[in-house]
């Protein structure tokens, strides 16, 4: 049965992170100590349910939480830095810091250290996040013990609901562009005025204007949507924003 530790003090262990100068240690009182920490970890750096939803959906809702009075988030998993640092790279997290449990102490000093050798991973740390408040859980949401990689509760959205359940989450937007498009370039120039987040899509190598035209039913960038609503282009997004 996997302890929950509302209410302890967190344990005393290294994560390493890597830097330009190197590899260093960095203790968890110095992660946690007088500030309030979201710490979410998983099996995996790479790997599908991490890579997709847990990571980027913090990374998304970062500003919100901040919002509401948390400092940090902080990933860990029993990966070695490099790894967790060539994951923060390719999933672009700027905001998410990655903490390298690569002997897995923390994770079994939290009583959270699983056996994964049946599908070659060794010991990993098990699927779960927590609200630590000057060092103190306050909230820990564990996955359920059952096969395969159950992710229910440890997720963005859940933390979001018990720290603010009426908070506002950003729009979700994005935009078809084309490369030295001037177009375009207002186009986001405006989104980031606006202080909205966007995913990119440029129509180049695979993404075609055959694909612009099957997925918006257009032929001329940027296409963009929010929400899910098709906007259109730049003069659509000016007029959604009243200008």
């Amino acid at each position: 049965m996997l302890e929950n530790k509302e209410g302890q003090q967190i344990p005393e262990a290294n994560f390493t992170v890597k830097d330009d100068q190197g590899l260093h240690p960095l203790s968890s009182k110095k992660v946690f100590d007088g500030k309030k920490v979201i710490a979410f970890s998983l099996p995996g750096a790479f790997t599908p349910t991490c890579s997709s939803t847990h990571l980027p959906r913090y990374e998304e809702l970062h500003d919100v939480f901040r919002k509401h009075g948390v400092d940090d988030i902080v990933c860990i998993s029993v990966n070695d830095a490099f790894v967790m640092e060539a994951w923060g790279q390719n999933q672009r997290a700027k905001n998410v810091k990655l903490l390298a449990d690569g002997n897995g102490e923390f994770s079994e000093k939290m009583g959270l250290l699983v056996d994964k050798s049946n599908i070659g991973f060794g010991k990993r740390s098990w699927r779960y996040s927590m609200l630590v408040n000057d060092g103190k859980i306050e909230k820990m949401f564990i996955e359920p013990q059952k096969d395969g990689d159950p992710f229910e509760v440890s997720d963005a959205e859940t933390m979001l609901n018990h720290i603010a359940p009426n908070a506002k989450k950003p729009a979700e937007v994005t935009i078809f562009s084309k490369p030295g498009c001037p177009f375009c370039k207002e186009a986001k120039e405006l989104l980031q005025e606006k202080g909205f987040r966007f995913e990119e899509i440029e129509l180049s190598g695979p993404v075609s204007y055959a694909t612009l035209r099957a997925v918006t039913g257009e032929s001329t960038a940027p296409q963009i949507y929010m929400d899910g609503l098709h906007i259109k282009g730049l003069s659509g997004l000016k007029k959604h924003f009243g200008l």
